[in-house]
């Protein structure tokens, strides 16, 4: 662990080794538990009674407040190291640890709240999650009223509806939902209290990523206080929340990253020992091999190049973290297909035995598909190139 640590350019300073050692201590357990939650489709507990203990759940919290502050570089340093050992407890994490990124900067709570949170994070481990897909809009970013429904009450909202892909929901205490509200065309975002009238359905059954915890989350009529609304739209309420370009959402590819790496490193220490008796040597020693690994080591470190390349750039230029969008996005689309191509590598290099669930290439083979899933999707981030392509004089 070390030695890799070391050896890998994209560490540049004591405290990013140290981000870095964590996530591998804490990945090197977590691999040890992946396959039965994979099998079994339950939600690692455990997992995070370790992330909390190790303090990695106040990673992007404010020093203010007792965090770490991470830097968005830091976060994908951490995200992609300790995806190498559960790639479904990484992702799920990533939603609390990017979303905090994200409020950091562009402050769309009310300071209070906002506050009180980040203290609960730090002293009790708390997490959040932002419930927005339902089953008739799809994805939020395809931009589609909800259906879940705010109503009027006294000192307060009264709440219901049913959110999909709630990753984390067995887990949380605290979530945001977003709903539209009653009486007219407006919609508001909302701090939610796991409480009376909030239940999850457990109806994640899926070929990868089985152990996020994405279920659907029920509202009956659930109490939000007047003081938890976060944003509303309409003309007189003007957003409450910059516009960063979205850096936080780089912990998704930072997870399909770390997957394939976890991938890469198998079939390379496969291919080192495995030799059959028809060969004088092990089978890294056929060009064919050689060919593949070649493959694998272009498309990782392609990916990766980008993807820290952007997240630096987005902390160091604040200023232009807006204009950064087109290659946000595009260090999702490169890392999520390399993953892909990466983990379909290591399995040729494997041969038949990576279908046996006895190993893990066939687990990283369904869970790295799931990226294309994720926000934002292929079909928008070409289009936001080609927008932009048109748009030069």
């Amino acid at each position: 662990m070390a030695s890799s640590i070391a050896a890998d350019r994209f560490i540049r300073n004591d405290k990013e080794a140290e981000i870095a050692s964590r996530s591998e201590r804490l990945a090197a357990v977590f691999a040890e538990r992946a396959a039965k939650h994979d099998e079994e489709g339950t939600f690692p507990f455990e997992n995070f009674a370790d992330l909390r203990q190790d303090g990695y759940l106040k990673l992007t919290v404010p020093k203010r407040y007792g965090g770490e502050e991470a830097s968005l570089y830091e976060l994908v340093l951490a995200q992609e190291r300790l995806a190498r050992g559960d790639g479904s407890t990484a992702l799920a994490v990533g939603w609390h640890i990017g979303l905090m990124l994200q409020y950091r900067y562009t402050h769309p709570w009310p300071e209070a709240l906002y506050a009180s949170f980040c203290r609960e994070v730090v002293r009790d481990g708390a997490m959040i999650n932002a419930f927005a897909s339902e089953r008739a809009t799809g994805s939020p970013s395809r931009g589609g009223r909800p259906e879940t429904i705010a109503v009027k009450t006294d000192g307060g909202w009264l709440i219901s509806g049913r959110k999909t892909f709630s990753t984390l929901s067995p887990i949380l205490k605290h979530f945001t939902v977003s709903a539209a509200i009653a009486g007219g065309d407006e919609t508001g975002d909302f701090f939610v209290r796991k409480g009376p009238g909030v239940r999850v359905e457990e109806t994640w059954s899926t070929i990868g990523m089985r152990a996020t915890g994405s279920h659907d989350l029920i509202l009956e009529r659930v109490f939000v206080p007047d003081g938890e609304l976060i944003s509303r739209s309409g003309p007189d309420f003007p957003p409450r929340k910059a516009d960063d370009g979205g850096g936080w959402l780089l912990h998704i590819p930072a997870c399909y990253i770390g997957i394939a790496w976890a991938a890469r490193d198998f079939a390379v220490r496969f291919a080192r020992q495995y030799r059959p008796n028809s060969l004088p040597g092990p089978i890294s020693e056929l060009p064919h091999i050689q060919q593949k690994i070649g493959q694998m080591e272009a498309d990782l470190i392609t990916a990766r190049t980008l993807l820290y390349a952007v997240a630096d750039r987005w902390d160091s230029r604040p200023e232009g973290r807006i204009g950064l969008k087109p290659e946000l996005g595009l260090a999702k689309y490169i890392a999520t297909n390399h993953a892909i191509g990466i983990v379909d590598q290591a399995m040729r290099i494997v041969g038949g035995a990576s279908l046996s669930r006895t190993l893990p290439l066939e687990r990283m083979y369904r869970d790295v598909r799931a990226g294309l899933h994720n926000p934002p999707m292929d079909d928008a981030v070409l289009r936001g190139l080609a927008l932009r392509a048109l748009a030069e004089e």
